[in-house]
């Protein structure tokens, strides 16, 4: 039986029915933007840009669509990319995803305000990378490097794009905050949807108790209704590449940044020691009008030619990855549809929605004539 309804045939078809399911707080943090919404669009409108130019006749019977990052072997040149408060959407999302990623083959990042224990997450999926926000005290972000490398993970995530909190007005408009604030809204909107109130909000209060900022710091946070929480978002503002420097000097393991999308900074973080690059705008979540990644992609590619390079935002169909992949990608990283899957259907409808990608992306390998992502170069790409 499947996880997801019958009619999800592909992962944007997952949107309406999340909708549906979610109250309205809890879809507007997890679907919004910022601001007016232009770079949320833009992600999307710059892959309908691009067109593909297949090639023909050329032997696809063996194709296979495995990719290594950072020494180690992924089935798909896709993960699940780092969202925070996942736990809100559904009953321990970040446990689904990371257990679906750990069986698929594919990669999965924690995010670091994440709802559920990071030690908890590796011991079910020990493939798992680790997305931090940095503290502003250095002695804070020691102690929390200190926890992550204790705690197992072997691949950093740090987030860069985010020195000061974005203008989330849609969230204002939709009733959602940090801290979280009860209202009669909240409440009514939750009775409305019964299977998030019982399945996820109540199945969390009563089985795990009142979610908590788990990972921003070495120590467990204030809970997400605590209005002494948002002390744990601010001070970030004079964090520089020294910063980046000392975390370099400390971590034993692999280092990624996450949030780039100038070529300059490409060049700065690979003379820091960085092993990888996440280009990304936040999902459009940051700042708005911010350049799609898609579109920033090939001058990083050509600023750092050898640097492992993911991308997210924007990412939705087997041919987007194809698109990212012929235009310097190493992989691609998607955040809400997985969030809306483990919402709809836990580790089984993350499960289901790997899948209904890695078939797109098997078929789309075939139709443009590539054996494996290897093949793909920006030959098979033109803008329209």
């Amino acid at each position: 039986m499947a996880a997801l309804p019958d009619n999800v045939l592909n992962l944007l078809d997952l949107d309406a029915h999340a909708e549906a399911r979610l109250p309205r707080p809890i879809w507007a943090y997890v679907s919004g933007g910022v601001e007016d919404g232009v770079s949320l669009r833009a992600n999307r409108a710059a892959f309908e840009r691009l067109h593909l130019v297949p090639r023909m006749l050329r032997d696809v019977s063996q194709r296979s669509a495995a990719v290594t990052l950072l020494g180690q072997r992924f089935a798909q040149p896709f993960g699940i990319a780092p969202m925070g408060l996942a736990a809100l959407s559904g009953f321990e999302a970040d446990l689904a995803m990371a257990r679906a990623a750990q069986a698929a083959g594919v990669p999965f990042i924690l995010s670091g305000s994440s709802l559920v224990p990071m030690e908890e997450v590796f011991a079910v999926a020990p493939n798992s990378w680790f997305q931090a926000y940095l503290p502003g005290q250095p002695e804070r972000i020691e102690a929390l490097l200190d926890r992550v490398a204790r705690a197992g993970f072997r691949h950093l995530v740090i987030t860069v794009d985010l020195p000061v909190p974005a203008n989330r007005e849609n969230l204002t408009r939709a009733g959602f905050s940090i801290p979280l604030k009860p209202s009669m809204e909240l409440a009514l909107d939750g009775l409305r949807r019964p299977r998030w109130l019982f399945g996820t909000l109540l199945r969390t209060l009563v089985q795990r108790g009142m979610p908590h900022f788990e990972n921003l710091l070495a120590t467990r946070n204030a809970p997400v209704f605590s209005r002494h929480v948002e002390r744990d978002f601010i001070n970030r503002e004079h964090l520089d590449w020294t910063h980046l420097a000392a975390i370099r000097a400390r971590w034993p393991g692999s280092l990624i940044l996450k949030g780039i999308l100038s070529p300059q900074d490409a060049r700065l973080a690979q003379e820091h020691g960085v092993d990888a690059m996440i280009v990304s705008n936040h999902g459009g979540r940051q700042l708005d009008g911010a350049l799609p990644p898609i579109l920033a992609l090939p001058a990083i590619r050509k600023a750092v030619p050898e640097m492992t390079l993911l991308l997210d935002s924007g990412v939705r169909r087997g041919t987007d990855v194809v698109k990212a992949l012929a235009l310097g990608a190493d992989a691609v990283l998607l955040g809400r549809p997985f969030n809306y899957a483990a919402a709809l259907g836990g580790q089984a409808g993350v499960a289901q929605a790997i899948d209904l990608l890695a078939a797109e992306l098997h078929r789309d390998l075939a139709l443009v004539g590539a054996r494996g992502c290897d093949d793909l170069d920006p030959s098979f790409v033109v803008t329209g």
